[in-house]
């Protein structure tokens, strides 16, 4: 071996042996060298049990069937049949009545169909002004006899029943006579509304005695309840006789 190659591998040797004893005085100074990093382990197919199972949230209230002995909410009252509400402008069921004659003090007028409670009122009026004048008081409510109708108007008599007539009188002016209402059998019937309604009433009344198979004459009495003076007031009412034959 030459000089040159035994220097080589003696300063290996030397080079390998303080490396060797340099590395065993680190690990003497340094004893917790951090392990080599671990290979991951494989996933477990079983999940981790919780260290403490949280608390399962309340089971919701069944809904409970109504107790047999709570009652069930009543149901609202059906109307009763054959029990229809009453409507402004229909008549009554017809009364069978008996007019007795009186005194009457009344103005003979005309007017169009459209007008007549308008001429009745104001035939009223002059009436009781010249019964006023002459003391004689009202024995009744004021009421129109109709005597005649064609398709455009009346022919009435409007006036006041008397306690008694003026003696030795038949008129109390020009305009205003003296004589005596309607007498005999008659049907009553109601009419509450308007007086621009009142057709509708007739109307039913004539249904009804047509219906009923019955009689009547030509000439009827309005008998006025209450004191209206527009003819479109809903609150008036009449009472309505149809003399029978």
């Amino acid at each position: 071996m030459s000089f040159g190659l035994t220097r080589f591998a003696v300063a290996s040797f030397i080079a390998i042996a303080v490396a060797a004893a340099s590395y065993e005085a680190l690990a003497q100074e340094n004893p917790a060298t951090p392990p080599a990093t671990p290979a991951p382990a494989a996933p477990s197919t079983a999940p981790a049990a919780p260290s403490a199972a949280p608390a399962a949230p309340p089971a919701a209230k069944p809904v409970e069937p109504p107790s047999s002995t709570t009652p069930a909410p009543a149901a609202p009252e059906a109307a009763k049949p054959g029990e229809p509400a009453p409507q402004a402008g229909e008549a009554s069921t017809g009364e069978t009545v008996d007019l007795p004659a009186r005194p009457f003090a009344y103005i003979e007028g005309k007017a169009d169909r459209d007008e007549i409670y308008s001429a009745i009122l104001g035939s009223l009026a002059l009436v009781k002004r010249n019964m006023d004048k002459a003391g004689l008081p009202p024995a009744g409510r004021p009421i129109a006899v109709f005597v005649e109708s064609d398709d455009t108007g009346f022919k009435y008599h409007a006036g006041y029943p008397l306690a008694s007539a003026p003696e030795g009188k038949t008129s109390l002016s020009d305009a205003v006579k003296i004589g005596e209402t309607p007498s005999g059998k008659a049907m009553r019937f109601e009419h509450q509304g308007a007086y621009s309604d009142i057709d509708a009433t007739y109307d039913a009344i004539t249904a009804y005695l047509d219906e009923k198979g019955i009689d009547a004459q030509d000439s009827f009495v309005e008998e006025y309840a209450n004191d209206v003076k527009d003819p479109d007031d809903p609150t008036l009412q009449v009472n309505i006789y149809v003399l029978l034959k």
